[in-house]
């Protein structure tokens, strides 16, 4: 079983910065592609923002977040970051970190968050105007 816990979470006014973490552990081997989701509260719908693969070489971002979001990941594999840039107002939502353990080593992920194994507690972002 993998355990994955986010941090960094926070307000910040428009324009600033977060840097996100998602941390692994337990039987951490097993996750190949890391990506983060978001949800609003009483929107049951998640939405990918973006997605990391076990190489750490290839990523991939929502459309929202596309040039904004920079996702890296530590050498070791158990460690993920996403650095949040010139943030908005609409960026306010919970932020999960879910790992998926059959992506292989070099595909960024799924956007699918039904294709995720293991999911983390999540972390509040709120940006204010």
């Amino acid at each position: 079983q993998v355990q994955l816990k986010e941090s960094g979470g926070g307000l910040v006014q428009a324009g600033g910065s977060l840097r996100l973490s998602c941390a692994a552990s337990g039987r951490a081997h097993e996750t190949d592609s890391v990506a983060w989701f978001r949800q609003i509260p009483d929107n049951g719908e998640r939405e990918f923002v973006g997605a990391i693969s076990w190489s750490g070489l290839s990523t991939r971002y929502g459309e929202a977040v596309e040039g904004r979001f920079t996702l890296s990941r530590s050498d070791d594999k158990n460690q993920v970051w996403l650095q949040m840039n010139s943030l908005k107002p609409e960026d306010t939502a919970m932020y999960f970190c879910a790992a998926d353990q059959y992506a292989g080593p070099t595909y960024s992920g799924p956007t699918d968050d039904h294709e995720y194994d293991f999911w983390g507690w999540g972390t509040q972002v709120t940006v204010f105007a």
